[in-house]
């Protein structure tokens, strides 16, 4: 298991996680009890200092599993927005990439007990870089 990246996130983002999080039919989850741990390590900082290289909530991604040099996007979501392309912050994956910057790696389980190692390529959308707060 590799170490756990420093990870940054927005004031709004926090709230609205925190919030998330207080849903009782969230809350307690083994999904929220994860994604609380990865917000209580976090730095935050208001959304107009997030750098625009670190993936935030509605954020699009392209990814990179290292095994297979193969490459994806997804985009980060709150659980009601979940479709094609579009994780939950409550998937494993998901609360995974929260926070993470451009280079960071993270791992992610898959079935049968293996783990994808993903590298974040690129922010290709981020909500705080484009002035997009109300999403």
């Amino acid at each position: 298991m590799q170490a756990v990246p420093p990870i940054t996130i927005s004031r709004l983002d926090l709230g609205r996680l925190k919030r998330l999080l207080a849903n009782p039919m969230v809350r307690g989850t083994d999904a929220a009890d994860a994604l609380d741990d990865e917000l209580e390590r976090a730095a935050v900082v208001d959304p107009t200092a997030l750098p625009p290289t670190v993936v935030s909530m509605n954020s699009r991604v392209r990814l990179r599993e290292r095994r297979s040099d193969r490459e994806l996007e997804l985009t980060l979501v709150y659980p009601d927005d979940v479709g094609p392309d579009r994780v939950s912050v409550l998937a494993p994956v998901g609360s995974a990439l929260l926070g993470l910057a451009v280079g960071q790696d993270i791992e992610w389980p898959l079935p049968g007990g293996r783990v994808a190692q993903l590298t974040v390529l690129e922010i290709l959308y981020q909500p705080e870089a484009m002035g997009d707060l109300d999403v």
